[in-house]
């Protein structure tokens, strides 16, 4: 009896002076995108900036891919788009989804509820589709909204808006033209083959054939880079699609600290802000890496 004992109390002590598990790294990941793999980047520096270990897997893949990862629990984190939850959750009618802080929301109380991610804080900015002139034009028509846009193409405005036959044919322009009451004809519109916005911007800057309004997503890289005014959607016609990190909810219960660390980032980014730094990756040719790295130094969130 007195060995057992003995043994029993060596084997207290061991288990007493053991260290306790490690915690598991969280693994950040991003979409194929420059924009998600440039403000993964920047999370993923912070958190490690700040003592919490993390796994890099960025451009994972398209939305169905990441996402489906973070579901399924392949990953921790990666940044989504407000506007994509009218899809996920199969309500794109929603107008929730027209308005940053309603869709916010509105998808971080949906995906919480089906799926324990949590929705970190939003930037305010969106990548949804938008239309962009010279600015030579917008500062001689005075164009800063779709709903200067509009006044001008009624008072019979030479537009020539470069465009994918998507954008055209699918619903998009449709509704800016209900919205704001103007209507574009066949001949103000140059339908590209692929229509990838990097190409209706640059259609837009050296003016072939006459373009002068480029179809863009908000936070284009190119907008800057080719001196164009990006239109405000003063009327909220499209979705809000705002750059948002999600989190699985047992990966941020271990690591509370994570939703603090990104905040002043995320409060950082505009729109404005996102087209310069898009710029520098998508126009310039810099590693999404590289570029994280500066905004943070600059912003003074990293030394």
């Amino acid at each position: 009896m007195g060995q057992i004992l003995k043994a029993l109390c060596v084997a207290a002590i061991v288990a007493l002076c053991a260290p306790a598990p490690a915690q598991a790294a969280v693994v950040v990941s991003s979409k194929l995108s420059s924009e998600s793999a440039m403000i993964g980047e920047m999370i993923r520096l912070l958190l490690e900036a700040h003592g919490v270990p993390t796994v890099d897997r960025m451009t994972l893949g398209a939305t169905p891919v990441v996402r489906k990862a973070l579901l399924q629990g392949e990953i921790d984190l990666y940044v989504e788009y407000t506007g994509n939850a009218g899809l996920f959750f199969n309500d794109p009618a929603n107008p929730a989804w027209k308005d940053l802080q309603q869709g916010y929301e509105l998808g971080a109380r949906l995906d919480y509820a089906a799926n324990h991610i949590v929705w970190l804080t939003p930037a305010a900015a969106s990548n949804a589709w938008a239309l962009a002139v010279r600015r030579d034009l917008a500062e001689a028509q005075h164009l800063k909204t779709m709903s200067d846009f509009a006044r001008w193409v009624r008072e019979g405005g030479a537009v020539m808006l470069a465009c994918s036959a998507e954008f055209a044919n699918a619903g998009t322009l449709r509704s800016l033209e209900r919205t704001y009451g103007f209507t574009l004809t066949s001949d103000q519109m140059i339908v590209l083959a692929g229509g990838e916005t990097s190409a209706t911007i640059t259609a837009a800057a050296a003016r072939t054939d006459g373009i002068n309004t480029a179809m863009v997503y908000g936070t284009d890289g190119g907008i800057a880079a080719a001196n164009l005014v990006l239109l405000e959607d003063d009327r909220h016609d499209q979705p809000v699609y705002a750059p948002v990190p999600t989190m699985r909810a047992a990966a941020l219960k271990e690591y509370p600290q994570v939703a603090g660390i990104v905040k002043p980032l995320m409060e950082s980014l505009s729109g404005e802000k996102l087209q310069r730094l898009n710029a520098r990756v998508q126009v310039n040719g810099e590693s999404a890496e590289s570029v994280a790295a500066d905004y943070l130094r600059t912003q003074g969130l990293l030394r």
